[in-house]
């Protein structure tokens, strides 16, 4: 379905020079679409950056400085960049329009590459990086998505909305930019970006061209997240053998976690690429993959005439619709050869053909006209032309049997899944004699979350009978609201922080007179606030009304008990005893402290005194005042010094508990001086 239709850009000309032809793709910050500059008569690329984001100067400057920064970078390999302006709501670029697909189109259809074409894609995405590194620039998200592939054979890198400049690449908002998948370690600890997490990003993208696969998966974001701060990127060898170690060197080298240890930019990454390429031989690149699902005969390069070309110019009215996420300036289909137009899960029309081998066998044998009469001596003759008539017309049957079997019999038709959940897409697949070969998720507003939003082959086309179908369920919205969780009991929020698509995060108590112990008080984003889904919401949950906690050291536990139990609090009494100056069987220490807060309800612990500890008194007799006191103060004890008359005298005469005798700890001991 022609979804352009609805789009109020569409048919209009902007700007007074550009008039809009038909919508390309949508992304989350802006919609690409194929136009016309009317005054050069050239045909052209807009991205229009989403009117609802045009007012955040934030995403207006990083549109602006997308623009600017590759301006700069005049390379082939880079999708170029003629113009930047504005009408009324509408923020644009003016940019190269490549017919084509992109890489995740390729890997889509193709599953793998083999070795030859991986770095004959590498390569010139390599050089692109290269010349924004050089010129001090950073891209920030590398990823399949962003690599464009024209009808002509030429690689080009899109997309660079999240370029920094190398010496500002130090993300001080405290969110992560980029896509998760191509995330490097860096980025994710310490939200820094410079040459070398592009590095890592290729060294990724590196691994699912050869592999088909990506090196972390998880069910959530953070899941990858921890995977890539913690897991190295596996040798591509392990999931497609045979593969030469100069590859399995060269992601190793490209995805190590130390940035380090990496090549410090894309030139240094492009030089070690070239040295693995001339140390492979032809069977070594040409290396079909376990994971290739397509591929025509002879595969092996990318280049103009090359047999492994998937790239075909756009069929009439390709491309016109769809809400297919991806590169900047896009179009085009991809092809198997002739035959019929088919409409992937992403929005992109392909074409796509099953050539198969003539039916075995001699075809159907003419059938001689009967005469009008027979001799009667002819009978036998007649009987065995009536029998070669028989097998003539059993013979067509069954080719015909036959053709009908290969080009329809076989294969039967997805059925509708969309809109169902996952559970229920399923089961109508497995009615169907369908297997789910893998689910994928993605952001929708069309689709509730948790629902089928697109499947691969896409419901309705052919596919055998013991097929697979990859299903695409819906993350809900790009950005969903936090709800109102105010007053709701702990376990209650989760679950409706869960229903709208967010996670609950960190937890913290407060006091509060207004909410119920265990209620949430507030959280951090506030009640309507738009954040993306699986976004963590940090509670604040009420420890209840606030009690002032009494003093009860000293009391018995008896007394002590009752009083903080009147106040509101629990007692527990802790089953170690310890010495202490208070009386043996009263409470020498509580916590919380007394004249704490806590709240109603709250544990007070309290410890039991084992009484004073009897420590021996040292002999002070015959010293210096200064130097007793320091020798009975440091074996616990409080001093008190009385001088006899005339107080001149300065040497200790007596104590009130004699040398080698033992004291309570803590008791005071008085010493007199001799008078003159």
């Amino acid at each position: 379905m022609d979804t352009t239709l609805h789009d109020p850009l569409v048919g209009q000309l902007l700007d007074g020079r550009y008039r809009v032809d038909t919508r390309i793709a949508v992304g989350g910050m802006a919609t690409v679409y194929r136009a016309l500059d009317t005054r050069l008569d050239r045909e052209l690329a807009l991205k229009v950056m989403h009117p609802a984001l045009a007012t955040d100067a934030t995403f207006v400057e990083r549109f602006i400085r997308e623009a600017k920064s590759v301006a700069r970078l005049s390379h082939p390999n880079v999708v170029g960049v003629f113009d930047q302006g504005a009408e009324g709501a509408y923020v644009y670029l003016a940019m190269e329009y490549v017919a084509g697909c992109t890489l995740r189109d390729v890997l889509r259809e193709r599953g793998a590459l083999r070795p030859r074409a991986a770095l004959d894609i590498l390569e010139p995405v390599l050089a692109a990086l290269g010349a924004a590194h050089l010129a001090g620039f950073v891209h920030r998200d590398m990823k399949p998505e962003n690599v464009l592939i024209g009808d002509d054979g030429r690689v080009k890198v899109a997309d660079f909305g999240l370029v920094r400049a190398v010496g500002a690449a130090t993300n001080t908002t405290g969110s992560v930019l980029g896509t998760v998948s191509y995330l490097a370690p860096e980025q994710i600890e310490h939200g820094t970006a410079d040459t070398r997490a592009d590095v890592y990003a290729c060294g990724v993208v590196l691994y699912e061209m050869l592999t088909g696969a990506k090196p972390h998966v998880g069910d959530t974001p953070a899941q990858v997240l921890y995977q890539h701060l913690n897991a190295d990127v596996p040798a591509p060898s392990a999931l497609a053998p045979g593969l030469a170690v100069e590859l399995d060197e060269l992601v190793a080298s490209a995805t190590a976690r130390n940035p380090e240890v990496r090549p410090h930019d894309a030139v240094a990454l492009l030089a070690q690429t070239r040295e693995a390429r001339a140390a492979l031989g032809d069977e070594q690149l040409d290396l079909v993959p376990p994971q290739v699902r397509a591929e025509p005969e002879g595969a092996g390069g990318t280049g103009p005439e090359s047999p492994t070309r998937v790239i075909a110019r756009p069929l009439p009215g390709a491309g016109a619709g769809g809400d297919a996420r991806g590169g900047d300036a896009l179009s085009g289909d991809l092809h198997d050869g002739d035959g019929d137009i088919r409409t992937g899960r992403d929005g992109v029309q392909r074409t796509s053909r099953l050539t198969m081998p003539p039916p075995p066998g001699p075809g159907p044998a003419p059938v001689a006209a009967r005469p009008a009469r027979l001799p009667l001596g002819n009978l036998g003759n007649a009987r065995r032309g009536t029998v070669a008539a028989v097998v003539a017309v059993l013979l067509v049957l069954g080719v015909g049997a036959g053709v009908w079997y290969i080009n329809s019999g076989q294969f039967t038709r997805v059925p509708t899944v969309l809109g169902r959940t996952q559970a229920e897409a399923e089961k109508r697949l497995a009615d169907a004699g369908l297997e789910v070969e893998g689910v994928e998720r993605d952001y929708s507003t069309a689709f509730r979350r948790g629902t089928v939003m697109a499947a691969d082959p896409a419901p309705g086309e052919r596919i055998r009978g013991n097929g697979s179908v990859t299903l695409t369920i819906s993350r809900g919205p790009e950005t969903v609201k936090v709800p109102n969780l105010k007053g709701l009991p702990l376990d209650e929020a989760r679950g409706e922080l869960d229903k709208a698509g967010l996670a609950p995060g960190k937890v913290t108590k407060a006091f509060s007179q207004e909410f119920e112990k265990g209620t949430v008080i507030s959280t951090d984003p506030k009640a309507g606030t738009g954040r993306k889904p699986d976004s963590a919401v940090a509670l604040v949950v009420s420890k209840g009304a606030p009690v002032d906690v009494p003093d009860v050291t000293g009391d018995t536990v008896g007394d002590a008990t009752r009083t903080l139990e009147e106040a509101g609090l629990t007692v527990k009494v802790a089953a170690e005893r310890v010495h202490s100056a208070r009386e043996a069987g009263s409470v020498a220490a509580q916590s919380p402290a007394g004249s704490a807060r806590a709240a109603e309800g709250d544990t007070v612990t309290l410890t039991v005194s084992k009484g004073p500890r009897l420590v021996g008194v040292p002999d002070a007799t015959g010293k210096n005042v200064d130097d007793a006191t320091k020798e009975l103060e440091g074996a616990g004890f409080e001093v008190k010094v009385e001088k006899n008359f005339p107080f001149l005298g300065d040497t200790v005469e007596s104590q009130s508990v004699g040398g080698g005798d033992r004291a309570p700890e803590g008791s005071t001991i008085t010493i007199k001086t001799k008078g003159l």
